[in-house]
């Protein structure tokens, strides 16, 4: 069995499953948000009974994130309905925006976006805070209400993104049935160049494939070069599996897993016992390919769908009006020494922003100094409009009053994100290209797409 079909049917309490089979499995934790919370909560309540309990109160994890910091009333309140359903199930790991268990959320849009405006048990963006707060173990199976939920793969687990109805079932009984996805397999080999990141290696097997190349099927991340990639790389490609219609991403486990997971449900204290998968030796697979990592160049996926692949150098034509590093795929620690790599002790042609994915995040760069600086003052000092509102922001539009959203037409943005449909990002006349955060940096530097080799030497 594949690394999928390994995890699942222990799920299931089965000895074999294969691609195609109907089975039931046992979740092992439930995440929702603000923009589907209330959704999953009608859902479980209107099927279960308004005074009924979720299975299992330490395996629901709920993460406000995405409509924040915005002065708009209906999604302060969907915090508020969240806060309200913790309390009722005393729920352990409901990461609130504010402090007060029984006060209500209102974002004060006089002080503005770049100031901190959250209590201390806020975590950001779900996708982020899940493994940084301990909810990502190998060998578990993870529901998200986000089509991104499949992040979580990068910890060799079974993650992806399900409906409110689903999530409203599983919130009721730790169960769901799902068909075994068929598995594609990638195998990294090498290394990447200096200047080449995990995004343009998510990008360039997406290009190859096609946006819906991988539609219910599992992506099996694998390889002799998974060794040279950081969690935060592995995450960035689980991330984005969902841009190719998958159901799930995957990756083996090895020591830096266990070294991250450790830390993290040691320091959270959460569940620290976990079972890792490995794929059998007679595995199948559906397709196979070899990605040589040495041989990948910068890349950017090209308005309107994350399927239209070309290298920077093949673009370095096009002119750019904004610069957006962020989100759960572009927005980690990781992502942003890269990004002020390029940018330090230069400034930016065209307006930039930065938003950290977490509240940590924030701090690791407001704290980690480069020489005199830290990574946040380089940042501002080179012309990026940093925010301390750690969230999803303008990656999914949002309210008009949304940090870097883009309410005009016609705007070209090049962005660490992860999804490029038109309107996206605000406006349905702008225009969206994908990169990492290197080459977003060295675009911000020009104008224009920019191969960021051009700043980063061997």
């Amino acid at each position: 069995m594949t690394l999928t079909e390994k995890l699942l049917a222990r799920a299931a309490g089965k000895a074999s499953v294969q691609a195609g089979d109907n089975i039931w499995v046992n979740a092992d934790v439930l995440m929702t948000h603000d923009v589907c919370g209330p959704g999953t909560i009608g859902v479980f309540k209107r099927e279960f009974g308004k005074t009924a309990k979720v299975w299992d109160r330490n395996r629901v994890v709920i993460i406000p994130d995405h409509y924040i910091f915005t002065a708009d009333s209906l999604s302060n309140r969907n915090v508020d309905i969240l806060r309200d359903f913790a309390r009722e199930q005393g729920l352990p790991y409901f990461y609130d925006v504010i402090d007060d268990p029984s006060g209500a959320w209102k974002f004060d849009a006089a002080k503005g976006n770049l100031k901190r405006q959250f209590g201390s048990n806020y975590a950001g963006v779900c996708h982020a805070a899940l493994p940084a707060k301990g909810h990502t173990r190998p060998g578990e199976v993870l529901f998200g209400t986000d089509s991104h939920t499949c992040m979580a793969g990068a910890f060799n687990e079974f993650a992806t993104g399900i409906g409110n109805t689903d999530a409203g079932f599983v919130m009721g009984t730790g169960k769901l049935l799902i068909k075994v996805p068929e598995t594609m397999r990638f195998r990294l080999e090498g290394k990447l160049q200096p200047g080449v990141m995990a995004k343009d290696i998510i990008l360039h097997i997406i290009g190859e494939i096609g946006f819906d190349g991988a539609t219910y099927r599992a992506m099996q991340f694998d390889g002799s070069g998974i060794a040279t990639l950081s969690m935060d790389d592995r995450m960035t490609i689980a991330n984005m599996a969902i841009e190719a219609g998958g159901k799930n991403g995957i990756f083996p486990f090895d020591a830096r897993t266990a070294e991250y997971v450790n830390a993290r449900t040691g320091l959270n204290g959460t569940k620290q016992s976990y079972e890792p998968v490995e794929a059998d030796a007679d595995q199948k697979f559906v397709y196979e390919t070899v990605v040589d990592l040495s041989k990948l160049e910068p890349t950017v996926a090209c308005h309107p769908d994350p399927g239209q692949r070309k290298t920077a150098k093949e673009l370095s034509h096009l002119k750019l009006d904004r610069a957006y590093v962020g989100s759960c795929t572009g927005g980690k620690t990781s992502d942003f020494v890269e990004f002020a790599r390029v940018l330090r002790g230069k400034k930016v042609v065209i307006d930039t922003f930065g938003v950290p994915a977490t509240p940590d995040i924030v701090r690791d760069l407001q704290s980690t100094r480069w020489g005199h600086q830290t990574i946040w003052q380089i940042l501002e000092e080179a012309g990026v409009r940093m925010t301390e509102n750690a969230g999803c922001a303008a990656c999914l539009g949002g309210p008009v009053d949304t940090f870097g959203r883009m309410n005009q037409g016609g705007l070209k943005c090049i962005s660490a994100t992860n999804r490029n449909f038109p309107g996206r990002m605000g406006s349905k006349e702008s225009e969206v290209y994908l990169a990492s955060p290197a080459t977003v940096a060295a675009s911000a530097l020009t104008g224009r797409v920019t191969d960021p080799r051009e700043y980063v030497g061997n």
